[in-house]
């Protein structure tokens, strides 16, 4: 049975059964926050609650559903009244050439990277406290192209478009967003590209060498930046965009 600290800050991670989600959750976890976060996949549910504390709340939630996105709202309105850290991480990134694209192809990405994500964080709008932290996920590639990124790019890209004016928007309340651009992070993603697994093996194999500390980095290491964005620490932080990628953006 889940039991919370009534005075301990509230925290929502999408896409917190793996990577770097799961990581932040962990991260928040021990530092006293009550935390609860959303997956959609029934094998990364099942091992989440077997990997997570008992005390971090699991949804299964479908990351571009509106009903979803409510349902999580109505959620944790009624067991906290608040949330003080909403980390839109949830995500795909899958790999195809331009002239393989197709309309269900580009309604998912944008669907699931961006319109779930806006929908998600109007719907807590009123469960954010004053002072409170948005985060959200996005990618290295929109700023460093790479073949057959496309439209995973462009939805990424649409996500740091939003950063600027969603910061000015809730300034008044004292609400922070901010976005982590990750780059070669080395989680369960690679399985999703959509390519064949001798491929996919080849391509992580062959990453490190493009790197400028030549290696994947690690989930933890995007998490650490994660909640330090969600502490007080970063109370004069907003509209940023944080690079988490070794370096590689900016190729030195």
């Amino acid at each position: 049975m889940m039991t919370h600290d009534n005075a301990a800050p509230v925290a929502l991670i999408t896409g917190g059964t793996t990577g770097i989600g799961h990581a932040t959750a962990l991260i928040l976890h021990e530092r006293g926050w009550a935390v609860t976060v959303t997956g959609n996949n029934p094998d990364t549910l099942a091992a989440a609650q077997k990997s997570l504390p008992g005390d971090i709340q699991i949804i299964k939630a479908d990351a571009k559903s509106m009903n979803d996105a409510n349902r999580i709202a109505e959620t944790l309105k009624e067991q906290f009244g608040r949330v003080n850290f909403a980390y839109l991480n949830a995500g795909i990134s899958r790999m195809l050439p331009l002239d393989a694209v197709d309309e269900a192809f580009f309604d998912d990405h944008f669907n699931t990277n961006v319109k779930g994500a806006v929908f998600l964080v109007q719907q807590l709008l009123p469960l954010l406290v004053d002072g409170s932290s948005v985060l959200f996920t996005t990618a290295v590639g929109t700023e460093r192209g790479a073949p057959n990124y496309s439209v995973s790019c462009a939805a990424k890209g649409a996500i740091t478009g939003l950063i600027p004016s969603l910061a000015a928007e809730l300034a008044p309340r004292g609400i922070r967003v901010n976005a982590i651009r990750a780059g070669a992070i080395d989680t369960a993603a690679f399985p999703k590209l959509g390519l064949p697994a001798d491929v996919v093996d080849a391509f992580r194999k062959a990453l490190p060498d493009r790197l400028p500390m030549a290696r994947l980095g690690r989930a933890e290491e995007v998490a650490g930046v994660a909640a330090f964005l969600a502490s007080n620490a970063a109370s004069y932080i907003t509209s940023s965009v944080i690079d988490v990628d070794g370096g590689l953006s900016h190729g030195f």
